[in-house]
């Protein structure tokens, strides 16, 4: 990989807007079912690296997108009013608090674009959603990193940061957090956008609240105009080859983010199945019920096999690989796994080294997952 100073000389005269787009690093993926057959000849993978729905997506999702497939010549509605209305309806907001995107990673994006310039700061937490910090390096603008408390946002001390930084005009918070699985409290989260002001922009990521629907902080936004709420349907929902977002945010707000945002940022068919998915409310409850049961399940192997873990509120666990034990780290944990054909998510970008997370699977999928590593952990 070149260095950036290499990377550098290599595009002069032609040079980034910021220096600071020289320090990011491609955003690395779970890897692909795909890449792992080539590269390990295996035929029988199973993936739990990339928080995805295990069960798959609402039936209603497939008729909706049968639907649109006589259509696909014709550019997708750019208000996204369908959608709209169903998420305003659900979210119980009018429909122009609403704002598009091709994913909640689209919306991060334009919220950047919106707010932060190169004199400014965005303020998030350590172990936090890595993409807090690429949005800063890409808008040349300062990351300013708050030490974690027990792996969770230290809101205290992310509002201190704030005041000492007057700069800041983004804090994120992600709730449930990814990768570590915390969870925040109404009481705490209400206190700390009281405490900050109100020229900051408070970013909640919700990308997991559906596993966790007692975290749902959709009231601030009546009460305060700072606030943004993003979520996704690739999570809970299923679709996350369809790339669908959406922000709940004030009017103000939301009247400036869809200035930003690029007129058709979702597909047809990406709004068709979204509406489809979000009418299905029974299947995300059956997820949930999923979900928990073999949450509970897999605490209880994983504590059996002597790994300590961060108890998750979402439909991930983050596992850690002590490191005394004899020629056992993180890393060849995972590349036995690979081997094996079991694909989990190292750690190490999040400064976790020591650290896998794992997705929480179909039940033949976690008790292959619990068996190849205990033989893994087991061997002489």
């Amino acid at each position: 990989m070149q260095s950036p100073q290499s990377t550098e000389s290599n595009l002069s005269p032609l040079v980034p807007a910021y220096a600071s787009i020289l320090e990011l690093a491609p955003y690395q993926t779970g890897k692909p079912v795909e890449e792992l057959t080539r590269e390990y000849g295996v035929s029988d993978v199973v993936k739990l690296a990339s928080n995805e729905n295990p069960i798959g997506c609402s039936p209603n999702v497939t008729l909706a997108i049968t639907e649109q497939l006589g259509q696909l010549a014709r550019y997708p509605d750019g208000n996204g009013y369908y959608l709209k209305q169903a998420l305003a309806d659900f979210n119980d907001v009018n429909v122009d608090q609403i704002t598009l995107g091709n994913g909640s990673d689209d919306l991060l994006d334009i919220l950047a674009r919106s707010f932060v310039g190169a004199s400014d700061a965005i303020v998030y937490s350590q172990y936090a959603f890595v993409v807090y910090s690429m949005l800063a390096k890409m808008q040349g603008a300062m990351d300013v990193e708050v030490p974690a408390q027990r792996f969770a946002h230290d809101l205290k001390a992310m509002s201190q940061a704030v005041q000492d930084n007057p700069n800041t005009k983004i804090v994120f918070i992600s709730n449930p957090n990814n990768p570590t699985g915390t969870l925040l409290s109404h009481k705490d989260l209400h206190a700390f956008v009281a405490s900050v002001p109100s020229s900051v922009l408070v970013v909640l990521d919700e990308a997991y609240i559906e596993y966790s629907p007692e975290s749902n902080n959709r009231v601030l936004i009546d009460e305060f105009d700072n606030v943004v709420i993003v979520r996704t349907f690739s999570k809970a929902y299923g679709l996350a080859g369809l790339r669908v977002g959406y922000a709940l945010s004030s009017v103000a707000v939301a009247e400036l983010l869809n200035r930003i945002r690029q007129p058709f940022n979702v597909s047809r068919i990406g709004l068709a199945a979204a509406a489809a998915a979000l009418s299905d409310q029974d299947f995300i409850e059956r997820t949930r019920l999923m979900n928990d049961e073999q949450m509970r399940w897999m605490e209880k192997q994983l504590d059996a096999l002597g790994l300590g873990f961060i108890k998750s509120h979402a439909n991930f666990i983050m596992v850690e690989i002590k490191v005394e034990m004899e020629d056992i780290t993180a890393a060849s944990i995972h590349e036995a796994l690979l081997e094996q054909g079991v694909i989990l998510r190292p750690l190490a970008a999040y400064g976790l080294p020591n650290w896998l997370r794992i997705t929480v699977g179909l039940a033949e999928d976690n008790l292959r997952l619990i068996d190849t590593l205990r033989s893994i952990l087991t061997e002489d």
